[in-house]
């Protein structure tokens, strides 16, 4: 069994963000499993997706030294001791991102230049600024080189970003579920979620910790919409289908909750809502859409990717509309048009873009492979 342990650090000197601006004494959490060999070699970055943290895998003890129920990493099938990346192999990090709401400094956090919480002053955030805060990190480590860069969805970008933001720290990266970029339906996804939130009357303009409140209503809509995108249609129709709840005659209401479905979706933005900071969301969010490494090169992905010496796995799913095969088959092309070396797997499964987050056993055999057969150290 793994035990996991959160650690902290402190930086003190400033980071400088792409938005101009800059941060300085933050906070940044992190867990680590395993042990970096002698020559500091075998050491993987876990990049987290938008409601996940530095706690990849592992369960927490509790005072009494019982496992905490409920407690186990988010990619806890996928991180461990014999798992697809094994532990025993590999001495692997979990960081949680700057801006988040799970132990890094983020919106919720005290400013220590006014003494208020952030709230809404929190600096906007890109996949570029928590790529250098985790090399700060790495740096305080002393790990100079990484085995392999891991992430799915949003993480994947982070993975992906490493490769062009330090091409000569990654030897491997694992891009999973993602995108060289978003396209206009996901941002307009994203933008409809945000919109709950802000016009939320418990919001006040980012400010809502001065008033005692939490936008709690807009973020249980955000996270409905938002999980309408994580699952396929197959998924929602073979769970919840058209049945009623709890099998009761129709109501004939436009407000009461009718269907399975609709009590699915408040339940999972109830509890969302319970643990979530909104001011996150927003940020988290916005960073999703600003990510687009080929803007800079006039669109053209190829050109941007030149830069990256890594090697490569990526892996889709078949019914992953948010992030579909197809886009992860642009950066295959765009590694190809560079002749990097690559692996490409698309799994069909039918989970939707939550399929990365699942023990698929094809999906679970071809990480393994990979890290044995590629990353081993």
């Amino acid at each position: 069994m793994l035990i996991a342990t959160p650690q902290s650090m402190h930086f003190e000197a400033p980071l400088a963000l792409q938005s101009g601006t800059s941060i300085r004494a933050y906070d940044l959490s992190y867990e680590t499993y395993g042990t970096l060999n002698a020559d500091k070699s075998n050491a993987v970055l876990i990049c987290h997706a938008l409601n996940a943290s530095h706690h990849v895998a592992g369960v927490y003890l509790d005072e009494a030294g019982a496992v905490k129920q409920r407690s186990e990493g988010w990619w806890d099938t996928m991180i461990g001791p014999g798992k697809p990346v094994d532990t025993h192999q590999f001495f692997v990090i979990g960081i949680n991102n700057l801006g988040s709401c799970f132990g890094s400094t983020g919106p919720m956090q005290i400013n220590p230049a006014t003494g208020e919480i952030y709230g809404a002053d929190f600096p906007v955030v890109t996949v570029q600024d928590w790529v250098n805060a985790q090399a700060r990190l790495l740096d305080a480590l002393g790990i100079q080189s990484l085995a392999a860069v891991m992430g799915g969805s949003l993480g994947g970008m982070q993975a992906l970003s490493w490769t062009l933001q330090y091409p000569d720290r990654v030897r491997h990266a694992v891009v999973v579920a993602s995108a060289p970029n978003l396209t206009a339906e996901n941002i307009a996804f994203n933008e409809v979620a945000r919109r709950a939130i802000v016009t939320d009357p418990d919001f006040h303009g980012g400010h809502y910790a001065r008033h005692g409140v939490l936008p709690k209503r807009g973020l249980r809509i955000a996270r409905m919409i938002g999980h309408i995108t994580y699952l396929s249609d197959d998924v929602m129709n073979e769970k919840f289908g058209r049945k009623l709840r709890s099998g009761q005659d129709v109501k004939f209401s436009t407000q009461d909750v009718e269907f399975e479905i609709e009590s699915y979706l408040r339940y999972q933005g109830d509890k969302f809502a319970e643990y979530f900071d909104a001011n996150t969301y927003l940020l988290i969010t916005r960073a999703l859409d600003y990510f687009d490494p080929a803007s800079a090169y006039g669109g053209d992905l190829s050109a941007a990717l030149a830069k990256a010496t890594a090697k490569f796995l990526l892996v889709s799913f078949t019914t992953d509309w948010r992030f579909s095969p197809a886009r992860t088959r642009e950066i295959v092309k765009a590694l190809l048009d560079n002749q990097r070396d690559l692996s490409y797997a698309e799994i069909d499964a039918p989970h939707g873009h939550d399929a990365f987050l699942l023990e698929d056993a094809r999906y679970m055999s071809v990480v393994r492979s990979y890290f044995q057969s590629k990353v081993a150290v």
